[in-house]
């Protein structure tokens, strides 16, 4: 893998002097993480990890501009997590703007949505969750994208061939799963992997400040249920005698993807300098047919204290009707943060934000700050705590709390005991 970096980032550098038209950029970010706790699990008990990506931008339009290629390669070498050390294409694509349509054919990255707690109808890209754990990072998905823009809104048709399984930290990975997520997947559909799945967005934006989006979409869920793998005769014998799974046994939890029909609501509305904002999804093939929905509002404050900065408040509230055993740690819970943008020249800003349970009284909390240095250089700083949350489940504990149909939505509990402070800076190129 640092091969591969070193021999991408000498590509990027001499291309610019290789092919006249085209545009050549990148980035490369050097990460350290600190943990404020010891991990309970031992093969990922440290308390520093390091690690370094590199993600180039190779871009050309001709025929007036009405025709772009783009390519976006990424790749990150981890200092302890085997399975954080990988490499991706995020975009690869050709984009052609014809008379009132576009199309877009390759791989490439599509985000919808407006809130901030969760992004529900975001579902056409698979989520890098190994990369970060927030799950803003994805992976780029192959498709063909016809989009056209009338009077009466944008229309957007997507055919997405092949699917990709949700990235996962390993076993020696902060944080990750009570058990290691297996790489032997198991799909509902005969086709596997290989299931073509489609997606319709309709658009709209009104003179009033209203923003609608609808967006129906059927195929393989990019959100897998996670099931312990089936014990042996013996281990399982072992495990109701001793209550503990036997020495060398090595259990993972196999991710299963179910074909669901999703249809997803956005709407955004903007009335005296408050932004409200609604998410909402209904889903069927997991289970019973769930809802969830995800709104609020946003509202700044300019040139606030007479100052050139904007001080922005965010309240949103985060629900959901699915199955207790399948539900997200997100299913009754409140979202309050505050955004103090500077308006400076090194473009200083400092993100505050808390999830709070209102079932369980757990708390996520998360602090972030950034500031360019010139044109080329930024640094950013970031924590996150978890607090009062359950204890995680042993292996132990957990095959047994499925045999005696006791099992519950865990919550944050996997994320508890891996607090941490996360500098980073990024050099542009």
């Amino acid at each position: 893998m640092i091969v591969l970096l070193r021999q991408t980032l000498v590509a990027l550098l001499v291309l610019p002097s290789l092919a006249a038209g085209w545009e050549f950029r990148g980035e490369t970010g050097l990460e350290g993480r600190y943990f404020t706790q010891a991990s309970p699990y031992e093969a990922a008990d440290y308390s520093t990890n390091s690690s370094l990506y590199l993600k180039g931008e190779v871009f050309h339009e001709w025929n007036n501009r009405d025709d772009q290629f783009i390519f976006i390669p990424y790749a990150r070498v981890d200092e302890n997590d085997s399975e954080r050390t990988h490499a991706d294409i995020r975009e690869l694509s050709w984009i052609h703007v014809g008379s009132g349509w576009e199309s877009r054919v390759g791989i490439r990255k599509v985000f919808w949505g407006v809130t901030e707690g969760r992004h529900l109808v975001d579902i056409i890209n698979q989520t890098d969750l190994v990369d970060q754990v927030d799950g803003e990072e994805k992976l780029g998905q192959p498709m063909l994208n016809l989009s056209t823009v009338r009077d009466w809104g944008i229309v957007d048709l997507f055919v997405l061939p092949g699917f990709r399984e949700r990235t996962y930290a390993g076993e020696e990975g902060r944080p990750r799963t009570p058990l290691p997520v297996s790489d032997h997947a198991r799909y509902e559909s005969g086709a596997e992997d290989k299931r073509v799945d489609v997606a319709f967005r309709y658009q709209q934006y009104f003179n009033n400040g209203l923003e609608l989006a609808l967006s129906p979409f059927s195929g393989t869920s990019r959100e897998p249920l996670l099931l312990p793998e089936a014990l042996s005769p013996q281990q399982l014998q072992s495990l109701l005698l001793t209550g503990s799974l036997p020495a060398g046994s090595d259990p993972e939890l196999v991710p299963l993807y179910n074909v669901i029909d999703q249809t997803g609501l956005e709407l955004q509305y903007l009335n005296n300098g408050c932004l409200w904002k609604r998410e909402a999804i209904t889903r069927s093939g997991q289970g019973d047919r769930f809802t969830a929905l995800d709104g609020g509002f946003e509202y700044t404050q300019v040139g606030v204290l007479d100052s050139a900065a904007d001080l922005g408040w965010l309240l949103e509230y985060l629900w959901e009707d699915r199955d207790e055993l399948l539900a997200s740690p997100f299913q009754d819970d409140v979202l309050l943060a505050t955004r103090f943008t500077f308006n400076d020249v090194a473009s200083t800003e400092i993100l505050a934000g808390v999830i709070y349970d209102l079932e369980n009284d757990e708390k996520a909390i998360n602090l972030e700050s950034s500031r360019r240095f010139g044109n080329n250089l930024k640094a950013s700083l970031e924590a996150r705590f978890y607090t009062d949350t359950a204890k995680p489940l042993s292996a132990s504990e957990l095959y047994l709390s499925a045999l005696q149909g006791r099992a519950e939505n865990p919550g944050l509990s996997p994320v508890s005991r891996s607090d941490f402070i996360q500098a980073e800076v990024v050099y542009y190129f």
